[in-house]
């Protein structure tokens, strides 16, 4: 529940402070005196987005504190998921600086808005005339109904064992992506594999098979060539061979006189040796070159199917290939075959199936029990409230495979007038009908279901007398269990109170702001005999407040 509000520099609010009972707080006052502007305050406090324009002094910072006793709420698994320091009486603080920049503090930890927002939901429930209200919501009426069908132990385990299976489903689907791209990979490999298998590369063989085919394309020259070498070095009338022997013979008998010429003998004598080996070569050379079509094609070919690989696999040699193939045989092996986990992961799912299954028949089995006196103690109720031909109907439709909340889908159908068509609440319920339809069907579930503090802004819109007063009494009852807020512009409702505020206006230093005070009993009397007639009230309107009072 909230224990305190306090608020500085916000709006037309200076600085007030507000401390709220445990049952029922009522928050009366003038018109235009800033009532509407406490829940804004209160708006910051559960996360909603705010801006300089809310700033009393522009020069100055907005402070908004809330504290709150939440030692009923089980709320410390929320506070260790987020990081935070639990305790039971929380305080929850939001800033907003002159320069627009805003900071929200959870116990002194600075906190996000999304972890506010979700903090403040489960402690704070605004009922607003105009807002989008949570009766709207098929996901509220469905937990309505759960409330009643006393679902809360039986829905928290199929939503835990349904989180599972979603969690093993999308498992088995990334489970089958990736087996089917391993598939397309390993297809891919195998056929990279087999190329590389029929080609048989060799390390070292391009250099050899370019060699051959550069000789095989120019053999008739190299025979031509060698041929004339080999016939001007030894087979000619004036070889090379047969002069550098002339020349040798003619220095051998001066070889033996003188040492140098010796060496010079020696040395003709190397030259001659050297000419008739090169020679034979040369001849031998010219006469295993003969041009050969067929092996200029075979070579050709396999110099081709090199270069194809190459230029596919964007490499430069035989050997960089061959590590590539290497590369290649390493990632078939590594490619795993998924089926067997697959399989055991399939049949898992399929056991959830049944459980989940076999919890939501019993989940809706229950939520059916209790539809038809729901829907009878909802139109009893707002028959007390002048809606005495409305009606309430809880379809319940099939959903064609499990959902979060089981296999049900729920919508509440109302219509507020006798001979109305039955719709969804969002399509025909009118501002005062919703929040009176509101009201009814909170106050029922009120014991069954952990609401947090309720706060209803001008839910007597567009009633009076009797019918505010039955209104006044089903707040009162739901205050008994749950702590309620109300403004209200209704004497009826505002004599049911536990503490009573009255929010003011006054001028200082030429600009308005607003007090709030809490009234004591007399002050109580008079207030409410303000509202039944005029100010000052009539004597008959103060006996009237004072016997609302004493009725309450």
């Amino acid at each position: 529940m909230i224990n305190s509000l306090l608020i500085r520099n916000y709006a037309i609010i200076e600085e007030l402070e507000i401390n709220f009972s445990k049952g029922l707080t009522i928050i009366t006052g003038e018109t235009g005196a800033g009532k509407s502007i406490l829940l804004g305050a209160l708006g910051l406090v559960m996360g909603k987005r705010a801006d300089t324009k809310s700033l009393y002094h522009l020069d100055q910072k907005c402070v908004v504190e809330a504290r709150f006793d939440i030692s009923k709420y089980g709320l410390k698994p929320f506070f260790q998921e987020n990081d935070l320091d639990y305790e039971d009486e929380l305080l929850i603080r939001r800033e907003i600086s002159p320069s627009g920049k805003t900071r929200a503090f959870i116990n002194d930890t600075p906190a996000n808005l999304n972890t506010l927002q979700d903090l403040s939901a489960a402690l704070i429930d605004l009922h607003q005339q105009f807002d989008t209200l949570d009766i709207h919501q098929i996901s509220f009426q469905l937990r309505m109904l759960d409330a009643l069908a006393d679902n809360k132990a039986l829905l928290e385990n199929y939503q835990g064992g349904f989180r599972q299976y979603q969690s093993d489903r999308r498992r088995l689907q990334e489970m089958e992506e990736r087996q089917r791209a391993a598939s397309n990979e390993l297809e891919f490999l195998g056929y990279q594999m087999e190329e590389f298998l029929k080609a048989e590369l060799v390390a070292g063989e391009q250099e050899q098979l370019e060699e051959e085919l550069h000789t095989l394309s120019n053999a008739e020259d190299i025979k031509r060539n060698l041929s004339a070498v080999y016939q001007q070095l030894s087979e000619a009338d004036q070889s090379v061979i047969g002069q550098v022997d002339e020349l040798r013979l003619s220095l051998k008998d001066l070889s033996k006189i003188n040492s140098e010429i010796r060496k010079i003998y020696d040395r003709f004598q190397g030259f001659a040796e050297e000419l008739k080996d090169t020679a034979q070569e040369c001849g031998r050379l010219a006469e295993a070159t003969e041009y050969d079509p067929e092996r200029i094609m075979v070579v050709q070919q396999r110099l081709d199917l090199i270069y194809r690989l190459q230029n596919k696999h964007q490499a430069t040699s035989v050997e960089e290939l061959l590590r590539i193939q290497e590369n290649i045989q390493s990632q078939l092996t590594s490619i795993g075959d998924l089926s067997s986990e697959m399989a055991h992961l399939q049949s898992r799912i399929e056991e959830q199936e049944q459980q989940l299954s076999a919890m939501a028949e019993t989940l809706s089995e229950k939520r059916h029990a209790v539809i038809a006196g729901f829907e009878n103690r909802v139109e009893h109720l707002l028959a007390q409230v002048a809606m005495e031909h409305a009606k309430l109907k809880v379809q319940v439709n099939r959903l064609p495979q499990l959902g979060s909340t089981g296999l049900d889908e729920v919508t509440f159908l109302f219509a507020a007038n006798k001979g109305s068509r039955l719709q969804p609440i969002k399509d025909v319920a009118s501002g005062g009908e919703l929040s009176r339809l509101t009201l009814v069907i909170k106050s029922l579930v009120a014991s069954a279901i952990p609401l947090p503090t309720l706060i209803f802004d001008e839910i007597d819109s567009g009633i009076s007398g009797d019918v505010a007063l039955k209104m006044g009494r089903i707040l009162r009852q739901l205050s008994d269990e749950h702590q309620v807020v109300s403004i209200t512009h209704s004497p009826q409702i505002a004599s049911k109170a536990d503490a009573h505020y009255f929010v003011y206006k006054r001028i200082a230093d030429e600009r308005t702001i607003t007090k709030v005070r809490e009234l004591k009993l007399e002050e109580r009397i008079r207030a409410i005999a303000t509202m039944l007639s005029q100010n000052p009230p009539s004597d008959s309107a103060l006996e009237n407040a004072r016997e609302l009072i004493e009725m309450a």
